[in-house]
């Protein structure tokens, strides 16, 4: 049984509220879980602190072989419980295959107007 360390949304329409939990790799989302380890309110600012965990607790869990998901990854390596190398992702950045036609248009036609002007 693979254990995952992730949220499990408990808000109301367009307010989400999360909890961190401890849950069955296989068990739905918002369903069964083993262990509540804190929670996640993405609803405050950022000067505040959005995210409460359970040091102990989670300490416990990640030496049992639970894995957290990139977002909980996110909230331990704020607490210091691990470290989470930074992901890059530079194919992502560059622009889909009908904004470079639309820009060497674009080009083109500029490109022809400027002789017609001098």
């Amino acid at each position: 049984m693979s254990l995952k360390i992730r949220l499990a949304r408990r808000g109301t329409k367009k307010r989400p509220f999360y909890a961190i939990v401890v849950a069955d790799a296989r068990s739905p989302r918002d369903g069964r879980f083993i262990e509540k380890l804190g929670t996640y309110n993405p609803m405050l600012g950022k000067d505040q602190k959005r995210h409460d965990v359970d040091v102990e607790k989670a300490k416990a869990w990640l030496s049992k072989g639970a894995q957290p998901t990139d977002r909980v990854a996110r909230f331990f390596d704020a607490e210091g419980l691990m470290t989470r190398e930074a992901r890059s992702n530079p194919e992502k950045a560059k622009p889909g295959r009908k904004a470079v036609e639309r820009a060497a248009a674009r080009a083109e036609k500029a490109g022809a107007a400027a002789p017609a002007e001098g």
